[in-house]
């Protein structure tokens, strides 16, 4: 009789509460960088190309942190790390008052950039901290179940920003006020968040990985090898260029979400806002699917699935048909929704040692979304929708992955 995997165990709980709300903070920050970019090219007349450099602050510092973060984790520990990353996500809040006040560009990609290792180290430490706290069997499940949260983020981040940016016509000046109280909000929320967490007592972690490896590989099937390199394991080099092609085409859709409702359905910023936390929504309810349709469905071949929805998702939204199109668009946030971390779970499968080191990694890998919004926006200089073809590149990598190349070599 085969033996029923919990989701975690009972003295877990009150981490997995904690560390499952990091993937909400973050889903904040994120996408408050895509009401950034339409901000910035109305109140300090950013080109599109050049408001994409706002992603490529944020997911710039990804590149930068995610290693130091994992090796940071590595020395310090989960929790040190995790209190690490809320205090840089605090810090570059903060910067945002001095830049709002200089009106400057160039000082708010300083304090993009130091929220963006907030950011980086909390994505690095957080994915294997919710894979240990529990059998690695349902890993894909919690990683999932936490990504949901990360997914309600991602709809208060628009929501605020919409508010507080693009409510009314404000000048130049009252925008960059806006900029700096919204910014002075969320820096301190953090700096609490970060305060009460070093409170928590997170039990002793045996490292699920680490034990697959070295005592229970029957339970996964898996004969691993102890002294194998952790480049020599393909399925883990291969989530990396999926998760840099993935992130990729999640910075590109997200930051001219707005500019393609403002352009191709004549949406004006405020409604186009809203739309985009509905937009979010559909990321939302995907995790939520995603998670359950994974009890029946493996998470590899759910992957493929979703990968080749959203190519067909693309070309609808690249036609600029209007409503039709913009569904479809709607639509390529539903079927991204399991992509981050399913591709993160896959990737960190059976690595035991390597479980840490790997983890950061994939997080370089989110690179990705720094380079493809400026791409895109020098497309959508000429033609926003002609620029969601360029995405379908990268749902071609993240099929391949799902449907072949995640799989553990013996």
């Amino acid at each position: 009789m085969q033996e029923k995997v919990r989701f975690t165990e009972n003295k877990f709980l009150i981490t997995l509460v904690f560390v499952t709300s990091l993937f909400m903070f973050w889903g904040i920050g994120i996408t408050m960088g895509d009401v950034l970019n339409k901000h910035f090219q109305s109140v300090l007349n950013v080109s599109k190309a050049n408001s994409g450099l706002v992603q490529f602050s944020i997911f710039g510092a990804y590149f930068i942190m995610s290693i130091p973060a994992g090796l940071f984790m590595k020395r310090f520990g989960y929790k040190n790390g995790v209190l690490l990353g809320l205090v840089l996500f605090a810090a570059g809040s903060f910067l945002f008052v001095p830049a709002a006040s200089a009106e400057s560009f160039g000082f708010f990609r300083i304090a993009l950039f130091i929220l963006g290792c907030g950011l980086a180290t909390l994505e690095t430490v957080a994915h294997p901290f919710m894979a240990s706290l529990g059998d690695q069997r349902s890993s894909d499940q919690r990683v999932n179940f936490a990504q949901a949260f990360n997914a309600v983020g991602t709809m208060i981040g628009p929501a605020l920003g919409t508010y507080f940016l693009f409510r009314g016509a404000a000048s130049q000046g009252e925008g960059m006020e806006s900029v700096k109280n919204l910014y002075l909000g969320i820096g301190t929320v953090i700096l609490i968040i970060a305060v009460a967490f070093s409170f928590v007592k997170v039990p002793a972690l045996a490292d699920p990985h680490e034990e697959i490896a070295e005592t229970n590989t029957e339970a996964v099937n898996v004969d691993i090898k102890p002294a194998k390199k952790l480049f020599q394991h393909k399925h883990f080099v291969w989530a990396v260029v999926a998760q840099f092609f993935n992130v990729a085409a999640q910075g590109g859709t997200w930051a001219f979400f707005i500019n393609y409702g403002h352009e191709v359905m004549g949406f004006s910023d405020e409604i186009a806002g809203h739309y985009l936390v509905l937009f979010m929504g559909m990321m939302l309810a995907g995790r939520f699917i995603g998670t359950f349709l994974m009890k029946y469905i493996s998470a590899s071949r759910l992957l493929a699935i979703f990968a080749l929805l959203n190519i067909v998702m693309c070309l609808i939204v690249a036609q600029g048909l209007g409503w039709t199109s913009f569904i479809a668009l709607l639509f390529i946030n539903f079927f991204f929704s399991i992509m981050f971390p399913t591709i993160f779970s896959l990737g960190i499968k059976n690595l035991g040692k390597h479980t840490q080191q790997a983890s950061s990694f994939i997080s370089m890998g989110v690179v990705g979304g720094a380079v493809f919004p400026f791409l895109m926006g020098l497309i959508a200089n000429q033609s926003v929708a002609a620029a969601f073809y360029l995405p379908i590149i990268c749902y071609l990598v993240i099929f391949l992955f799902g449907a072949k190349f995640y799989k553990v070599k013996h």
